[in-house]
């Protein structure tokens, strides 16, 4: 029983190369209307803070692993986590945001197409052979030449948690629902998913029977739902403080 799954070395490339072209199409074909909007310059700036911040995150764990950080080429080799890349790029993004005093809540625009990009960038990870998870006699179990034996198409279940994701946030978007923190709740959701399905990953425990990306997960996901809670904090003490200067009748 199973599916052979071979390993195709152009598979990774070929699928970023679409997952990139997907979130630009879902940018441009799916507008939203009722984000705030950095002044162009601003919009590049951060920009290219979140492709450095990703390229950077994605490989901290696995250079940290790797026990020699200042050797140049462990930040070159293979390996990449899409995780820490979310974390390192949304940090970038929100340094660069405080350091250039910008204040329009930008991540909205991008809730949608990253959830996009990201169903069709984990099919890259499937068809490379990497990212599997744990041994498994279901029959829809997985043999990658990667791997021994069958194993659960880690791969296919994030993508279709990124795809229903996506499916999810379209009314969302239409309805004007969430406003300002659809990125927030996109990327919180995927936390709780990532902490779950690390159950059914090989990764070895870290500390108090949870592994290092549960941890994560737990810390990115608290962070998020804090910062969610301080802006609407935020916003309910501006619009307290716009009703008090409406004159009465």
């Amino acid at each position: 029983m199973g599916f052979e799954i071979p390993s195709w070395r152009w598979a990774y490339p070929v699928a970023m190369l679409a997952a990139t072209l997907g979130f630009v199409l879902l940018r441009k074909l799916r507008p939203i209307v009722d984000v705030e909007r950095p002044a162009p310059g601003d919009r590049w700036r951060l920009a290219i803070a979140a492709f450095i911040g990703g390229s950077i995150g994605s490989k901290v764990p696995f250079v940290i692993a790797s026990g020699t950080p200042f050797e140049p080429t462990v930040w070159i080799a293979d390996g990449k986590t899409i995780l820490a890349a979310l974390i390192g790029a949304y940090a970038a993004v929100e340094l660069t945001k405080r350091v250039r005093g910008i204040r329009a809540r930008t991540g909205d625009a991008y809730a949608l197409p990253l959830a996009g990009a990201m169903a069709i960038g984990r099919l890259g990870c499937f068809f490379t052979g990497c990212c599997f998870g744990a041994p498994t006699e279901l029959p829809w179990g997985c043999r990658f030449v990667t791997a021994e034996g069958l194993r659960h198409p880690t791969q296919l279940y994030e993508s279709l948690f990124h795809l229903t994701s996506a499916i999810v946030l379209i009314p969302i978007i239409e309805r004007g629902r969430l406003a300002t923190h659809r990125l927030q709740a996109y990327l919180i959701a995927y936390c709780g998913y990532r902490f779950l399905s690390e159950t059914i990953r090989p990764e070895p425990i870290w500390a108090l029977g949870l592994t290092a990306y549960q941890w994560v997960s737990l810390g990115f996901g608290l962070t998020l739902a804090l910062q969610w809670a301080a802006t609407a904090r935020q916003d309910a003490r501006r619009g307290d403080a716009t009703a008090a200067t409406i004159p009465l009748d």
